[in-house]
């Protein structure tokens, strides 16, 4: 069997990883050489994948018998005219549905009528100003495509609206000059629920909790289910289903109260996931090739103690080189340290990651800074 995987960054490098375990040969698709999941395969193809065109040469040649998009930056439309022929995972309409937030927003809130917090969609300064009046003080500007944060700000006052309208066309993705302005929510917690579709059902891991800055990933945790589990598992359960097909989906959830507000979702592995790796008997990634290759997926055994994630970033230009690993497995024995392989860096980017294990929660994640700590980086030319 033959996949193409539409993105070779560190979440699609597991996902070859496990695919090849099960006996897949997996083409690693990129804009960029040396990526991540390329050093796992032999097969790597370089092309643009907003490029319409580009995709469908590629698919014609390789003629896969699954398409895998691990990345949002992708011509999505393509995949919906060629799904007869190449089957994409866990869905062309998943995956086009979630590349763009007013896709799976209308989809959620509108279609499914699931709790979200209250939006607007513009497309000047002035709507913006003015769904910015309707919604009410601070609230939250995204484009409606982009990816880890980018363009993502906190509007708490009128005089900052041209400023937030410029800094969302800088990180949007394409050349969409849409964005959504959303209520501003004041939760208790905001938690990733990992759910897999597959051909068995639906599987559940623990949620993971998470802490982002500016719109990205900081931290995240694995913790047992609270109170609000079988509400925020009967709300996945709903968007996934409705999204379609087989495969693992990052939900995004606030917690406010007793209450479970929908966020945002993805249709494949997430990065908060990656605390995954040392949590059970299964990972993400491992969850995610089962169900795309319709094997089914039991319920993940969590190891006894709780786990945490530190992704390690830096910020300039250069080939990234890690520094201090022996001190960072110091800390701990359950420590480890996971190098993405990232042959080069040009502005911030996350380069590898540090989890740990603990007594608790809290302790797990102390553990997990205190290795990070331990870690240098260096860029070079």
């Amino acid at each position: 069997m033959k996949a193409v995987l539409l993105g070779s960054g560190e979440l699609g490098k597991e996902v070859a990883i496990e695919l090849a375990r099960l006996g897949v040969d997996v083409v690693a698709v990129d804009r960029y050489a040396g990526a991540p999941a390329m050093h796992v395969t032999p097969f790597h193809k370089i092309i643009d994948m907003t490029d319409a065109d580009a995709i469908r040469y590629l698919l014609i040649e390789e003629e896969p018998d699954l398409v895998i998009p691990e990345i949002e930056a992708i011509a999505t439309s393509v995949l919906v005219d060629l799904e007869r022929d190449f089957p994409v995972v866990p869905s062309a309409r998943a995956v086009h549905l979630t590349m763009n937030r007013e896709g799976i927003r209308r989809l959620v809130a509108e279609e499914l009528q699931l709790p979200t917090s209250p939006y607007c969609f513009v497309d000047s300064p002035e709507e913006m100003r003015e769904a910015a009046r309707s919604i009410g003080l601070p609230c939250v500007v995204k484009p409606v495509m982009s990816s880890s944060g980018k363009g993502q700000s906190v509007l708490r006052d009128m005089n900052q609206v041209d400023e937030a309208w410029r800094y969302a066309l800088e990180g949007a993705r394409g050349k969409s000059v849409r964005c959504i302005v959303e209520g501003f929510v004041n939760f208790d917690a905001e938690i990733t629920l990992l759910t897999v579709q597959h051909s068995g059902g639906i599987t559940f891991f623990d949620p993971i909790y998470h802490l982002q800055i500016d719109g990205d990933y900081a931290e995240s945790w694995m913790d047992l289910p609270g109170e609000t589990i079988e509400q925020a598992q009967d709300l996945a359960q709903k968007v996934v289903k409705a999204l379609g097909g087989w495969g693992l989906f990052g939900v995004e959830l606030f917690l406010v109260g007793d209450e479970v507000i929908f966020s945002e979702v993805s249709p494949r592995p997430h990065d908060t996931g990656l605390v995954t790796m040392a949590a059970g008997d299964i990972s993400e990634f491992a969850a995610h090739a089962r169900a795309v290759l319709g094997i089914p997926v039991p319920p993940p055994q969590r190891f006894p103690q709780a786990v945490a994630s530190v992704p390690i970033k830096v910020r300039g230009k250069g080939r990234p080189i890690l520094t201090g690993l022996d001190e960072a497995c110091r800390v701990d024995s359950s420590v480890q340290v996971r190098d993405f392989g990232k042959p080069y860096v040009d502005g911030e980017r996350r380069i590898a990651v540090v989890v740990a294990r603990g007594a608790s929660s809290e302790d797990a994640r102390r553990l997990a800074h205190r290795a990070a700590s331990k870690i240098d980086v260096m860029l070079v030319d």
